[in-house]
């Protein structure tokens, strides 16, 4: 296992240098001036062109991009022209409100995935299995965004829920927090939940085809045994499921912070790029796309550690 994973982040290397290329060009896209965004439409032309030279705007873009990762490399990021603080303390504090909506919604789509799912493989033509397809199918279809928004309205409406925010005012606790995290969480977690559903029961419906899986019910072996076999093989197959999820729930929840205000890197980016910071718009992409790579490595590791085979091979 440690040259396995020693394999994996040395192939991950590459892979984060092309990010960073492609989020240094990605920004480098976004239309607009910067400078005439930071000082105003009255800005003086000698004004404009001292911030252009304090920011490196003239230089060639391949000397701006090794300036740029040099310092990334080393933990600066920038400093947001729009709030004077360092670019990597704002990224970093919105990112762990991120985490906890984001880690909050995959355990609910996981379980929630893995339940529906054994019983469209486990008994595919009742009523409850058509039930749950026809959900799970529904789910995959709604985007995210507008699943939040009718929440939003549920919750006007019945005021069961808090609409916004990620604590009420001068409330800390974990209770309160959870009350503020039910709604977006949900949102988030319904789409993903449906693919897992549909997915993970495929897997295990391929592995109870299986002449093993005849065997054991020729020799008696009771239903919940040979559940718990289709489960441990469709493993693998749900580990890369769950890890694709966590790709599309990043991407998700960013439209479900903004919607309720939840104080996580998508308000944050959001916020940026309508004042064209481009420092913080940068370091949010980039810790967005390293979570992202790191979370593969992550999977295929765990693949292995499931499936020796991946390691033999």
């Amino acid at each position: 296992m440690p040259a396995f994973l020693a394999r994996r982040i040395l192939y991950a290397l590459p892979i984060l240098l092309g990010v960073s290329v492609v989020v240094f060009i990605t920004i480098k896209l976004i239309p607009g001036d910067p400078v005439s965004t930071l000082l105003g439409p009255s800005a003086t032309p000698a004004a404009k062109a001292d911030l252009t030279a304090r920011l490196g705007l003239n230089d060639p873009l391949p000397v701006q991009y090794l300036h740029w990762l040099w310092h990334a490399l080393q933990g600066d990021l920038g400093t947001s022209l729009a709030m004077g603080q360092p670019a990597l303390t704002l990224v970093t504090k919105a990112f762990g409100n991120t985490m906890v909506l984001l880690v909050t919604a995959l355990v609910i789509a996981t379980i929630g995935g893995v339940g529906f799912g054994l019983v469209l493989a486990l008994r595919p033509k009742s009523l409850l299995a058509r039930l749950v397809g026809g959900a799970s199918l529904g789910a995959i279809s709604i985007p995210q965004y507008t699943v939040a928004m009718l929440f939003l309205l549920l919750a006007v409406e019945s005021k069961a829920f808090p609409v916004g925010g990620m604590h009420s005012t001068g409330a800390t606790g974990v209770g309160d927090l959870a009350s503020h995290l039910v709604l977006p969480a949900v949102a988030a977690a319904l789409t993903p939940m449906g693919i897992v559903a549909r997915m993970f029961s495929v897997a295990v419906g391929e592995v109870l085809a299986q002449d093993f899986v005849t065997n054991m019910r020729a020799r008696g072996v009771r239903q919940p045994a040979i559940v718990r076999h289709a489960v441990h093989n469709a493993l693998p197959a749900l580990l890369t499921i769950t890890g694709l999820q966590v790709g599309y729930l990043l991407g998700g929840v960013l439209f479900v912070e903004t919607i309720f205000s939840w104080p996580g890197i998508g308000e944050l980016v959001y916020q940026a790029i309508s004042t064209r910071d481009m420092a913080l718009i940068q370091a949010g992409v980039l810790l967005s796309a390293v979570l992202l790579v790191l979370v593969n490595v992550v999977v295929d590791t765990a693949h292995a550690a499931v499936d020796p085979r991946v390691r033999a091979a």
